[in-house]
């Protein structure tokens, strides 16, 4: 029994179409921009497994679309439930492949260096606290991520202020770092709509993590996003996740400073009372039970506030010669 395809119309011909993926948010937004005239635009391809690429075939059937009649693809992000299909599509169609130019450098080139990147990253990772027995477990959880991306072989870089044509309009290019370093949205004024991808979400807070290849502050950077989309203050932002379609962007914002907010003060009260790695740390932030991918999640999430308290001076850390881990201290 075949599934119809959960479209949802945007704007124009712009549609928003939810592919599953095999992580709790359950589907990613991908967008298809299919005019009668004029090229056909995707935006972010979702996960490369079997069931993200069958619930994209049925999607651009119900558009009058095949794979090899998509010109241009938008990433908002390099994760790999935005950008594990571009180069699929790239191969099939011969599609132009745009990320954001500051994406290019670091996110995007990960995929591509992800042997040599993945030792450091681990050490990063022991050098916060992570056990010395959960190396092999999160490398390994960190090769399944690898192995469903598909990276494009070109990617074009766009440029924050530049402006790209979609469903018969002009679009403002934004750069939303935070949840990732080279955050793309796409903003189009006279609709009051924003393509927010994972910038902000409605029922989630997203994640933002600090990584060993990553900006050093991906929180500030956050909270500076946050108030970039406080004074957009779109009427409606397609979202990656538990959406497709949101609106009340500007309250959203407001609630996630203040739920960031809230954090550094857990961690600025956890260290006063007793210093800790960010293991540690996340341990008592995140007390759930969680996978090891939900822990790595957690970790990177909690260095993220650690870094951004200890760069404003509110804490500070030290070197433990006989664990060899930072600690951080109130």
């Amino acid at each position: 029994m075949t599934t119809a395809p959960l479209l949802t119309p945007v704007t124009g011909t712009l549609h928003a179409l939810q592919v599953p993926i095999p992580y709790p948010m359950k589907y990613v937004t991908v967008l298809i921009d299919a005019p009668a005239h004029g090229p056909v635009t995707m935006i972010d391809t979702a996960l490369d497994t079997p069931e993200a690429r069958q619930a994209i075939e049925d999607g651009l059937a119900a558009l009058g679309l095949h794979w090899e009649g998509i010109d241009r693809v938008i990433i908002t992000h390099h994760h790999p439930d935005h950008y594990g299909l571009a180069g699929v599509v790239e191969e099939r169609s011969g599609a132009r492949v745009h990320m954001l130019d500051v994406e290019i450098g670091r996110g995007e080139r990960y995929w591509h260096l992800w042997e040599e990147w993945l030792p450091g990253h681990l050490k990063f990772m022991r050098d916060h606290g992570l056990p010395a027995e959960s190396l092999a477990s999160m490398g390994a959880d960190n090769r399944r991520g690898r192995d469903r991306v598909h990276p494009a072989s070109a990617v074009q870089p766009l440029r924050e202020g530049q402006s790209v044509e979609l469903a018969g309009s002009e679009w403002e290019v934004l750069w939303l770092p935070g949840h990732a370093d080279g955050h793309l949205g796409l903003w189009n004024e006279h609709e009051s709509l924003l393509i927010a991808g994972d910038a902000i979400l409605p029922r989630i807070s997203p994640n933002v993590g600090l990584y060993a290849y990553t900006r050093p502050d991906p929180l500030g950077d956050y909270l500076q996003t946050l108030g970039k989309l406080e004074l957009l203050n779109p009427d409606r932002a397609v979202v990656g996740h538990h959406g497709p379609v949101m609106t009340g962007v500007q309250a959203r914002a407001r609630e996630l400073r203040a739920h960031h907010h809230e954090r550094l003060d857990f961690i600025r009260a956890e260290v006063a009372r007793r210093p800790g790695d960010a293991y540690a740390l996340s341990l008592a932030m995140f007390p759930r039970d969680l996978n090891m991918s939900g822990r790595r999640f957690a970790l990177a999430e909690t260095l993220a506030h650690a870094e951004h308290l200890r760069l404003l001076g509110g804490v500070y850390r030290t070197w433990d010669e006989t664990r060899e881990v930072w600690v951080y201290h109130g």
